[in-house]
């Protein structure tokens, strides 16, 4: 949008003719006296004003003085900034236990993983305003995404998360220690870690309570989640027989860990869990609505200015070359 900060500067505008009205009443009171011209002597040819010259183009500056002194702005669409943002990383289990085909997604029975992509992209969509980061672990802890408040590439990335990737055990201890550095190296007061496996820490030299106590004293706050079915039918040659599938669960430790960071361990053996889980952390740890706005601005005062020079050199230049004509 065009504006001008100071748009009563164009009152200005009718001075000029003012002052040749002004001008021209003085002129007209003095007393004029005939003297008769010499013998001999020609009286000059008068020449007939240029209207261009003597109106137009004085006029024309005038103006482009004035838009020049109200000093016109370019303002483009306006920009909201969140005044306080979160950093939140989500850590997510890749071992090979999430391959266990003991979840229902809409009507079928589905992997944990591909539960998990389905559910956390949902939730990444709805944290517009915080800065989110991805950390997969298995074997060992993966940084997959730096904090960003690029949502688009978050949930692409855990889309494309595979099983196997990062091997086949469970590093949950390293996840914790991967995320503390990160969330100190961006130095922000708000941080926030959700953990997600469905196993025990079997992998890494750094254990699980030890990483959550030094998270604790960077202010991290985890919630974790313990993923699995508490119980499935499995079907063999002596018949079917009922197992509990999460029996490697260890939610002892997910707990501590929670307590320890002042956080909260959730339990999904389902869709449903899984869905109140993202959705009760959105509301314990809500986006903040708070943003400021404001809009970018180009000064153009240059522009009137250029063109009032450009106006000016043109009929000077056009002057002297009509005068070299006439000589």
């Amino acid at each position: 949008m065009f504006e001008f900060s100071y748009i009563w500067v164009f009152v200005l505008l009718p001075l000029p003719l003012l002052a040749r009205y002004l001008l021209k009443r003085k002129k007209q009171s003095f007393t004029q006296v005939w003297i008769p011209l010499a013998e001999g002597l020609q009286q000059p040819k008068s020449t007939k004003a240029n209207p261009l010259i003597g109106f137009v183009i004085p006029w024309l500056l005038w103006c482009l003085l004035l838009a020049t002194v109200a000093k016109p702005i370019w303002f483009d669409e306006p920009i909201r900034i969140q005044q306080k943002s979160r950093d939140m990383i989500l850590s997510l289990d890749l071992s090979g236990s999430m391959e266990e085909v003991d979840m229902p997604l809409n009507g079928k029975t589905v992997d944990r993983l591909t539960l998990v992509k389905s559910i956390v992209k949902d939730f990444v969509a709805k944290r517009e305003g915080d800065r989110l980061g991805l950390i997969l672990f298995a074997d060992h802890a993966y940084l997959q995404t730096p904090l960003t408040f690029d949502l688009k590439t978050v949930s692409t990335m855990v889309d494309e998360t595979q099983i196997g990737l990062v091997g086949n055990r469970t590093a949950i201890g390293e996840s914790i220690a991967m995320a503390i550095k990160r969330f100190v190296e961006n130095k922000n007061e708000q941080r926030v870690l959700i953990l997600l496996t469905d196993g025990a820490n079997t992998s890494g030299t750094i254990k699980p309570i030890t990483a959550a106590q030094q998270a604790a004293k960077n202010g991290i706050k985890i919630y974790t989640i313990g993923i699995g079915a508490d119980e499935m039918v499995k079907r063999s040659f002596f018949g079917s027989q009922r197992v509990n599938p999460s029996a490697d669960l260890d939610e002892k430790t997910l707990s501590e860990i929670a307590k320890v960071t002042n956080g909260q361990y959730f339990r999904a053996r389902n869709q449903d869990d899984l869905e109140k889980i993202y959705e009760e952390i959105n509301q314990l740890q809500p986006v903040n609505s708070e943003f400021l706005e404001f809009r970018p601005e180009k000064n153009l005062f240059y522009w009137p200015l250029s063109l009032a020079v450009f106006i000016l050199l043109s009929v000077v230049l056009w002057l002297k070359i009509r005068g070299e004509d006439e000589l």
